[in-house]
């Protein structure tokens, strides 16, 4: 459930979204299709319409093909011009080292590309979907967004998490109660090489479980030969026991994985973070 807060109060800062996206002239948007870049390219959409904003989406081995299937769906239903291209931080040494600051490597690859397609098509303005709560997380990727003048809106307008769900279900978006899905890179511990073969065994896992029916927050988390599956605290009960744990792990052995465990403590935003001793929650 939202946290409470209101209706006015959301207004405001919507039509304050709307105002600042009208006033920079054009847009470029990275587009993940998650739940605050799909919000800000819909809203941008309203704002300048088709044909001064674009959204665009970067694709590479890290990037679930779920949340490409989604961000294509929600530009569809809510005329989004899309542009895609392909990111190359996996032969990046400093990125497939997988050290504590690796998302400043992958954003960096990305608003490296991102900024010749703003100038080469006259777009004013890069922007990205961080909202106020990333700011109180460890967030690497912000410092390569500064460092090539990507503006934060939705963060400096002070929209939080809830905010961008609480509008996006006005809207009619249905990424509105999407649980968040970064990068899968996030799911291998810092300092484990990150390689295309891995992700891959995490995607396939994960999608696995989803077509088992689990619901809520997952994480497939790699270590190796054992699988460690974070869950919300519903689903964990059902998936903990008997048959359903019987098909829970034997999906993620076919995906690749030796061993399975079910995490306790259940899905921990950020869990990665936390074991790194960097916060106590994020991916």
């Amino acid at each position: 459930m939202l946290p409470a807060e209101p209706d006015t109060t959301r207004a405001s800062k919507e039509a304050a979204l709307l105002a600042w996206c009208r006033a920079q002239g054009s847009l470029l948007i990275g587009f993940s299709g998650g739940v605050d870049s799909a919000y800000l390219a819909c809203v941008a959409r309203e704002a300048l319409g088709p044909t001064r904003m674009l959204a665009v989406i970067g694709r590479s081995a890290s990037y679930p093909a779920s949340q490409w299937a989604t961000a294509r769906a929600v530009a569809e239903r809510f005329a989004v011009p899309v542009l895609e291209l392909d990111t190359d931080e996996l032969n990046d040494p400093q990125y497939a080292a997988n050290p504590t600051n690796r998302c400043y490597f992958c954003k960096r690859e990305l608003w490296s590309r991102l900024v010749p397609v703003a100038a080469a098509r006259g777009l004013a303005v890069i922007a990205d979907g961080s909202n106020a709560d990333d700011l109180l997380d460890h967030r690497p990727g912000a410092q390569a967004a500064r460092e090539h003048g990507v503006a934060s809106p939705l963060a400096a307008l002070g929209f939080s998490k809830a905010d961008i769900r609480a509008l996006s279900a006005q809207r009619g978006i249905p990424t509105w109660d999407q649980p968040s899905s970064p990068c899968l890179s996030s799911r291998l511990p810092y300092g484990t090489a990150v390689t295309p073969l891995r992700l891959r065994v995490v995607e396939q896992a994960e999608a696995a479980l989803r077509a088992l029916g689990v619901t809520g927050n997952l994480r497939v988390r790699y270590f190796g030969d054992l699988a460690r599956v974070e869950l919300d605290p519903e689903p964990r009960a059902y998936w903990s026991g008997g048959e359903a744990r019987e098909r829970l792990e034997a999906a993620v052995r076919a995906a690749g994985f030796a061993a399975v465990e079910i995490d306790p403590r259940g899905f921990r935003s950020g869990a990665l973070n936390v074991l790194a001793g960097l916060t106590t929650g994020g991916a």
